[in-house]
C-alpha cells in the first residue's frame, strides 16, 4: 500500500477527493482512533469509514482537499508522525448551498505493519481559524479569540 510515511497523507487526500470512505479507511489499522475537527472521536476503522461516508454524502460530496505541506518524522524504525496542512473547497451547508473554503492540519501517528506498510493508528484533524489563538467558551458555544489584539 504505502512505502513512505507521507504517503498516508497523500493517500488520505486522494481518497477524500474521490469521496471514497472505504479507501480512506484502508490507511488506518482496525483499532485506529480518529478525532475530527469538532472533537468527535472514532475508535475503529469501521467508525472512521462510516463517519467519512456520511460526511461525503451530506457535507463534502464535491469537495477538493489540497495538501499544502506534508512533513514526516520517523521516530524509530516502525513509528512515525506525519503532519499535513490542507485546504478544502466545495463544502456545502445543511441546505445545500456553497460554504466557504477551509484550511487545517491533519496529524497522523503511524506504525509500520509486519508486511512493511505504514498505517495510521491515530489521526487528528484540526481546523485553522485565521487570526485566532484559541477559542473562548461563551453561552454554550466556542468563539475564536486573539489575545494579542487586545493589548
Amino acid at each position: 500500500m504505502d512505502d513512505a510515511p507521507e504517503d498516508i497523507a497523500t493517500g488520505f487526500a486522494a481518497a477524500w477527493n474521490a469521496a471514497d470512505a472505504g479507501l480512506l479507511a484502508e490507511f488506518f489499522t482496525e483499532d485506529a482512533d480518529f478525532v475530527n475537527v469538532v472533537g468527535l472521536w472514532w475508535r475503529t476503522r469501521a467508525q472512521i469509514r462510516d463517519n467519512h461516508a456520511y460526511g461525503f454524502r451530506h457535507m463534502f460530496p464535491h469537495t477538493v482537499m489540497t495538501l499544502d505541506e506534508v512533513v514526516a518524522r520517523e521516530l524509530g524504525p516502525d513509528v512515525a508522525v506525519v503532519h499535513a496542512a490542507w485546504t478544502l473547497t466545495g463544502q456545502i451547508t445543511p441546505t445545500g448551498e456553497p460554504a466557504g473554503d477551509r484550511s487545517g492540519v491533519l496529524s497522523f501517528t503511524l506504525a509500520r505493519q509486519s508486511d512493511g506498510r505504514w498505517l495510521a493508528v491515530s489521526a487528528q484533524n484540526t481546523d485553522r481559524v485565521p487570526g485566532a489563538q484559541t477559542h473562548l467558551a461563551t453561552d454554550g458555544s466556542l468563539a475564536p479569540e486573539n489575545y494579542a489584539r487586545r493589548r
